[in-house]
């Protein structure tokens, strides 16, 4: 099976999944569960649950054993993007091909629907039974993880000079440190050893800090039906990103070069890792 195919098939898993955990439209107030369901099921990969999900099945473990902890981190990423798209954040019209939630249903409840997603995260990942899941999502998307990023994304917005260092530093945090979580968690759910675990987290920061930089690139390079949101808002907006920081050639190198150290790692490991680097592959292949 290639990494693609992987991709559409527990894509399927998670959508079946979280479409039985969420509540109906029907059920009051129609209009927060009617949101919800709007974002959660708007198109996305589901890359970073097909990341915990492979990650499981590499150590050991069962689809049916990572699909709670799968689908919780999902609804955080679904939240963040819903929160990264309001007017106080990027401000984006689109999203995945459709109006963003707020566009579609208002700020205040796009706010709420967030909120509601990060909780109903942590309620899934606890099914799993293990409190070292949620220590691990915690950290991930706090003010160390995916918060700290996103804070520092703001205030970087429009400084006259951009370093590398200072992109990395956001990225790492904004988007590395939750692909990292979920390969981390994945692995934890599949019986890995903490040496493993080690190698998977080291492995999910590299690809993870490598998509970012791809999505960098798309900004410039690609199109809003392509990419389903709106193209050139990092420009337009002045954010810090790794071409606006090394240049747009240079920035596709150090992806490259991400995605090899990071696959090093999983050739320390004891176990089939195609699948997971056949998603490591995805991420730059992207661009490509």
């Amino acid at each position: 099976m290639t990494a693609l195919e992987y991709l559409a098939r527990q894509k399927d898993r998670v959508n079946g999944f979280l479409d039985n955990y969420l509540l109906p439209d029907t059920v009051k107030p129609e209009i927060i569960h009617k949101a919800i369901r709007y974002s959660v099921f708007s198109g996305g990969k589901r890359f970073r649950a097909t990341l915990c999900i492979a990650a499981c099945e590499t150590f050991g473990g069962s689809v049916d054993e990572a699909l709670p902890v799968a689908g919780g981190i999902e609804l955080i990423h679904t939240y963040s993007l819903i929160h990264d798209d309001l007017p106080c954040m990027d401000d984006d019209d689109l999203r995945r091909g459709k109006p963003t939630l707020h566009k579609a249903y208002g700020e205040n409840i796009a706010v709420l629907a967030g909120d509601a997603l990060n909780a109903l995260a942590f309620d899934l990942v606890s099914r799993a039974d293990d409190c070292r899941l949620i220590r691990i999502l915690a950290d991930a998307i706090g003010t160390e993880g995916m918060i700290g990023g996103q804070v520092a994304d703001v205030m970087s917005c429009g400084l006259d000079e951009i370093t590398e260092d200072t992109v990395r530093f956001i990225h790492t945090r904004k988007t590395a440190a939750l692909i990292s979580a979920s390969i981390a968690m994945g692995a934890l759910t599949g019986g890995a050893t903490e040496e493993e675990m080690n190698v998977a987290r080291r492995f999910g920061a590299g690809i993870g800090l490598a998509f970012q930089i791809v999505d960098d690139i798309l900004d410039i390079v690609s199109s809003d039906e392509v990419l389903g949101k709106d193209v050139g808002s990092d420009e337009d907006m002045d954010k810090a990103t790794y071409p606006k920081a090394i240049g747009l050639d240079a920035s596709k190198v150090k992806a490259r070069e991400l995605v090899a150290e990071a696959c090093g790692y999983l050739d320390t490991l004891e176990h089939d890792t195609a699948i997971l680097k056949g998603l490591a592959e995805f991420v730059i292949e992207r661009v490509y």
